[in-house]
C-alpha cells in the first residue's frame, strides 16, 4: 500500500470516528494526491494533524490592493481606472511552505515540484534553521515525506 492510500485511508478514519452516526457510505472518501504543489502540501499538512501534531501552511508573497474601478464613459465605452500593486509581506523571506512543531520539535518542510529548486533566501534560511537546531526538509513526493515522518515519530 502507498502513503498516499495510507494518509487517504487516515482521513476516512478520523472522519468515520468523528462523525460516528453517518453511513460509512455517506462519508466521502478522501483523495489526497502529490501531483502539484498545493495537492502536496495539504497532504503533508494533513498527515501531520492527523498523528495529533501542529502544521500551518507559511506565505510570504505579500498582500495585493486592488484600486480599479469599472465604469462606462459618456459614449458607452467600458473604461477600467486604477491600478494593482503588491505590499511586501513581513514574513522572512525564504521561509519555507510548511511549519510544523512534532514531538517538541521545530520542522520546516519545502515543497519542491519537478524542476523547482531552492532560491539563495531559501538556501539561507535552511542555514539559518538548521543552525537554530531545528530540521529542515526538501520534499519532492508524499512518499519521501511519509518515510521520513515514520522514522521520526518513532
Amino acid at each position: 500500500m502507498n502513503a498516499l492510500q495510507i494518509l487517504n485511508d487516515l482521513s476516512f478514519e478520523a472522519t468515520r470516528r468523528a462523525h460516528p452516526s453517518v453511513p460509512d457510505y455517506a462519508i466521502p472518501k478522501p483523495r489526497f494526491s502529490d501531483k502539484t504543489p498545493n495537492e502536496l502540501t495539504r497532504a503533508i499538512i494533513s498527515c501531520i494533524h492527523l498523528h495529533n501534531f501542529q502544521a500551518e501552511r507559511i506565505s510570504v508573497e505579500g498582500r495585493v490592493i486592488d484600486t480599479r474601478k469599472t465604469f462606462t464613459d459618456v459614449i458607452g465605452r467600458r473604461r477600467i481606472i486604477g491600478s494593482v500593486t503588491r505590499i511586501k509581506s513581513s514574513g522572512q523571506k525564504g521561509s519555507a511552505d510548511v511549519s510544523a512543531t512534532i514531538k517538541g520539535r521545530s520542522v520546516k518542510i519545502e515543497v519542491k515540484i519537478g524542476r523547482d529548486r531552492q532560491s539563495a533566501d531559501q538556501i539561507k534560511y535552511q542555514s539559518e534553521i538548521e543552525a537554530a537546531g531545528g530540521v529542515y526538509l526538501i520534499i519532492k513526493d508524499f512518499e519521501s515525506f511519509f518515510d521520513w515522518f515514520k522514522g521520526f515519530i518513532k
